[in-house]
């Protein structure tokens, strides 16, 4: 990526939120802490995951020999086919997943942001609506500036799609965040505060990657998705690993 302007960065502000990998590439390397925010699945899943007590290991996506092998030094258990009857990046699948796992869950977006940010030497988590504020206190705890990334979605050339449940995921964590924070991030707040007036499970529902999920058959993760800070597990990327960085309950 060219070096990104130093107006782009948002330097200005504490609080900051770009789009997708280049998000992660400009805010990482400027920011204390990082929240990566996938609300349909991958952080979604991480969320019901962790707060089980398990481990996810972030996977690129569309290299399976190369997760395979990374799935096999991690120990980790890959995770089958959203169709399957085991583990998968259905967050439903993951209800019943038993304390210690440790699952290898590849993600094109969520997943892959969150690979591509080990090393950055910003301190890294998954958000989603369902522990935003949890998320967001243990982001406050770090210090510093933070950097909130939408993942959001891919068109079928593999470029950027704007997902507008990621906006609304980034929005909750934004609100819980506390002042000081760059248009870009009021903005998202903005779509958040819109969406919950309206309903979350109802504007989830009808947004376009969630009639996608409602029409394959998937409907209750998209329900499980729009609850709002029913659960208090901090997933953080510890040594590659997405685990527990701070105290949690099951999700439910």
């Amino acid at each position: 990526m060219a070096q990104a302007r130093a107006e782009h960065r948002q330097g200005l502000h504490r609080v900051r939120m770009e789009w997708g990998p280049v998000g992660v590439q400009v805010l990482a390397g400027d920011c204390a802490a990082v929240i990566v925010v996938d609300v349909l699945s991958f952080c979604t899943s991480v969320d019901i995951a962790v707060g089980r007590g398990a481990e996810v290991l972030p996977q690129r996506w569309g290299d399976p020999r190369t997760a395979a092998r990374d799935a096999h030094r991690h120990a980790a258990a890959p995770a089958g086919p959203r169709s399957g009857s085991g583990p998968s990046l259905r967050p439903s699948s993951l209800l019943a997943l038993p304390a210690g796992t440790r699952l290898a869950l590849p993600s094109p977006n969520g997943g892959t942001l969150c690979a591509a940010a080990v090393g950055s030497g910003a301190e890294v988590f998954a958000g989603c609506l369902r522990n935003a504020s949890a998320v967001a206190a243990a982001a406050l705890a770090v210090g510093g500036p933070i950097g909130v990334v939408p993942a959001g979605e891919r068109w079928p050339d593999g470029t950027l799609r704007v997902a507008v449940e990621d906006a609304v995921g980034a929005g909750a964590v934004v609100a819980a965040l506390g002042p000081d924070r760059s248009p870009e991030a009021e903005l998202a707040l903005a779509q958040f505060e819109a969406a919950r007036q309206r309903g979350l499970p109802r504007v989830l529902a009808t947004v376009s990657s969630g009639r996608e999920l409602v029409a394959d058959g998937y409907g209750a993760d998209v329900d499980l998705a729009a609850a709002h800070d029913c659960s208090s597990a901090v997933p953080q990327l510890l040594a590659g690993l997405l685990t527990a960085g701070g105290p949690a309950r099951p999700s439910r």
